[in-house]
């Protein structure tokens, strides 16, 4: 496909979005604002973002996203009520934080584990239910997506690394599928998650240098 053709399919497919996919696109996009700006409200956004998809995966064969959207909608209901934990004196119990070696060693585990099982399972669909799936790909975006909200939850720098991964395999895979709004929309998350991870990050540094001072005092 050379560009001429891409630019062709692009404005084709603009022009056939539902109103549905332009909900769940905005709704999406507050909702990791929400989560750049360490705000509980990126739950309640994203709960809208993840039930819209979970339909239009579903209508696009996307089996694996489907999948993901319904994890995402579990995990968004699990984080909300641990981002909104607070101690007697009303400061947040969950604290951004990075994580060392050996959670690094869970992360990749933890993704490698879903990977392998979501590639199974497509490649299973695939050839009886669901020729329009692409294993790998859906597979990869799918796991990373897994991964990327689990640490969410926990309030782990490491979650932006995995929303990076999750968000450059969506945008070719959305498109090829003809959900072109939403891969623009992946696009915007992408970007998105590069200026939340330096957020987060600076936010850490911050933390830190103030728990360094009190254990001094």
């Amino acid at each position: 496909m050379n560009l001429e053709e891409i630019i062709q399919q692009f404005i084709a497919d603009i022009q056939k979005t539902g109103w549905l996919e332009y909900i769940a696109v905005f709704a999406g996009i507050i909702s990791v604002w929400f989560s750049k700006k360490e705000n509980i409200w990126v739950y309640p956004t994203g709960l809208i973002n993840t039930l819209f998809y979970i339909y239009l995966s579903f209508k696009g064969g996307l089996l694996g996203e489907a999948s993901v959207n319904f994890y995402y909608t579990v995990m968004s209901i699990y984080g909300w009520i641990g981002w909104a934990q607070t101690d007697d004196n009303k400061n947040k119990i969950l604290n951004i934080s990075a994580g060392n070696k050996n959670e690094w060693k869970e992360q990749l585990i933890f993704f490698s584990a879903f990977y392998l099982v979501i590639y199974c399972a497509l490649s299973y669909l695939k050839t009886n239910f669901a020729p329009e799936a692409i294993p790998w790909a859906d597979a990869f975006a799918s796991a990373s997506a897994f991964t990327a909200m689990w640490l969410m939850t926990k309030k782990k720098i490491e979650s932006w690394y995995w929303w990076i991964a999750t968000n450059i395999a969506s945008i070719p895979l959305y498109f090829v599928k003809h959900y072109v709004f939403t891969s623009v929309y992946y696009f915007i998350l992408l970007i998105m998650a590069v200026f939340g991870l330096m957020e987060w990050i600076k936010k850490n540094e911050k933390l830190s240098k103030v728990k360094y001072k009190n254990e001094l005092l």
